[in-house]
């Protein structure tokens, strides 16, 4: 089973505890200090490295795999994401003028910035 998370220290916290080991077993498993895994364990730390990520989950029995997602729908999802933002902040100085415009009007305007960006240059479709 693949699962997509974005933070994976509440799996990583349920594993060890299923497993029941302790923090200085963990500790003697990964060279990671204990009061580092204490941290990273009541924190849900975002902030922990990968290599720690890595360690704690090799010891627990798990894997990280990486999926790799299509050139082509990694740029369309990048373009409707920047389209989406565009033509918002279009539409609200739009309502802020008096001059709101339809849901059928902004897809079709999401569309079209859609493919200008696809068609453009890179730069343009990843710059924030």
């Amino acid at each position: 089973m693949v699962a997509f998370i974005t933070n994976p220290i509440p799996l990583l916290v349920t594993r060890q505890r299923a497993l029941g080991i302790s923090y200085p077993t963990l500790s003697s498993l990964t060279n990671i200090p204990v009061s580092t895994l204490k941290r990273i364990f009541a924190d849900n730390s975002t902030n922990a490295s990968l290599a720690n990520i890595l360690a704690i989950a090799n010891a627990l029995g798990l894997s990280l795999t990486f999926d790799e997602t299509d050139i082509d729908t990694v740029r369309e999802n990048q373009a409707r994401k920047k389209a989406r933002r565009l033509v918002a902040m279009v539409q609200a100085t739009s309502a802020l003028e008096g001059q709101g415009v339809s849901e059928k009007h902004i897809e079709r305007m999401i569309e079209q910035t859609v493919h200008e960006l696809l068609a453009g240059s890179s730069r343009k479709l990843w710059a924030p």
